[in-house]
């Protein structure tokens, strides 16, 4: 052979070499992707993973949701890789179901609009009525902080899931709202277990915790709770949770996932979260508002009212932990013990769904943990109402005075309003 000949075929050989080196590091790079800790979701069988639109010559969008969402978007988002599975039938209904396409943002519509104007009342009597000088204020004030930014995430789930649960916000935003939900529920247990202790040192040891509960350490406990509650949803935040169900041509956040992903880490992630966040808290908390019944219930000095004040702060706690986040942490639990050993059971994964919703329900009943947890709250709210209420007397009287001028009244109830 010639040297050019030779020079072809070398070439040729070459190409072909770096074509299966570059496809084996792809496997390699898949199969560490698919190691990452994920959500309990949907499993779906993975078809084949898009490459990165950054390197992509063009990106085709695709149609939207055959259920119709608000323009045209791309499950090609830039920057970010999308995979592609395909789910069971069941998965399917579920997905394309009045459960989740109707009842589950209806719910969602109705926390929204009842808890954020009790939030934000309630931080706003915190911030300039009450001040943040006492210890349980200002565990309740990050309470409420904690709704509150959990009510904002809602309106991003309501859209997603009227429009047929096809996300079109981006990866970002859906890593955003995904790893909020479990920062949010986790952080609310934790501030509530503060509380719980706070109100057991006070009541129990009144004496002994008085120099220990200041308003220093109270700071850094909801400091403490943030972070950790932060920390526990990292790996959502950091995970890619957007993935494209060809079957119905949608995207899901969070809904479904390669069944490879679902099994990563399923046997430590999920059940430590509930054991460390859920559990010990309510262990916690039972035995707090236990033993301060039970002081309150020996001390014949304490009167009626603060006893009774206090048994209904104990109930309202209690049922907040076992109707709002135990069927969520339970049935998470039994979720991820499930998908480690046995296929995933789709029916199961909507059980949660349905128990995240009844959990977001927490963030109309903390307004009442305020109440009855702190007597200056009590005092301002009452004075607002009466307030309110007497003002209305008022303008009532001036309308039914004789001889006062229309148009005068008319000024008087505008500035009013």
């Amino acid at each position: 052979m010639s040297r050019t000949e030779l020079l072809v075929i070398w070439m040729v050989l070459a190409a072909v070499g770096s074509s299966l080196q570059s496809e084996r590091n792809s496997k390699i790079r898949c199969n560490c992707s698919r190691s990452k800790i994920s959500p309990k979701s949907f499993g779906g069988i993975l078809d084949r993973k898009i490459h990165d639109c950054n390197n992509s010559q063009k990106s085709t969008p695709v149609p939207a949701s055959r259920r119709g969402s608000n323009g045209n978007h791309s499950h090609c988002w830039q920057g970010n890789e999308i995979v592609k599975v395909t789910v069971s039938d069941l998965a399917s209904q579920y997905l394309t179901g009045s459960g989740m396409t109707l009842v589950v943002p209806f719910f969602y519509s109705f926390v929204f609009t009842a808890s954020l104007p009790l939030n934000l009342l309630a931080i706003l009597v915190f911030v300039f009525k009450i001040g943040l000088a006492n210890p349980t204020v200002i565990y309740m004030m990050n309470l409420a902080a904690a709704d509150l930014l959990f009510v904002l995430l809602l309106p991003a789930k309501i859209s997603y899931h009227f429009s047929g649960n096809d996300w079109g916000l981006g990866p970002s935003v859906c890593r955003l709202v995904t790893g909020g939900f479990y920062a949010y529920m986790y952080s609310s247990v934790l501030l509530m277990t503060c509380i719980s202790v706070d109100r057991y040192l006070a009541v129990v040891h009144p004496i002994k915790s008085a120099s220990w509960r200041s308003r220093q350490r109270a700071a850094g406990l909801c400091l403490a709770a943030w972070l950790l509650s932060i920390c526990s949803a990292l790996p959502l935040f950091l995970t890619q949770q957007s993935v494209h169900v060809t079957d119905l041509n949608i995207t899901t956040c969070h809904d479904v996932l390669p069944l490879a992903v679902l099994r990563a880490y399923s046997l430590y992630y999920f059940p430590s979260l509930c054991l460390l966040f859920f559990v010990v808290p309510l262990i916690v908390t039972t035995a707090c508002y236990v033993k301060i019944i039970s002081t309150l219930h020996s001390a014949s000095a304490v009167n009626p009212h603060g006893k009774r004040h206090a048994f209904v702060l104990a109930i309202i706690v209690l049922c907040v932990f076992l109707a709002c986040f135990t069927p969520t942490n339970m049935v998470l639990l039994m979720r991820s013990l499930q998908v480690s050993h046995a296929p995933p059971s789709d029916t199961l994964y909507f059980a949660y769904m349905l128990c995240v919703c009844l959990g977001s329900v927490s963030c109309c009943l903390d307004p009442l943990i305020y109440y009855y947890a702190s007597s200056s709250f009590q005092n301002q709210l009452h004075h607002l109402l009466n307030s309110r209420e007497g003002e209305s007397i008022q303008i009532k009287k001036l309308i039914n005075t004789p001889g006062t001028s229309t148009p005068h009244l008319h000024v008087e109830s505008a500035e009013w309003c």
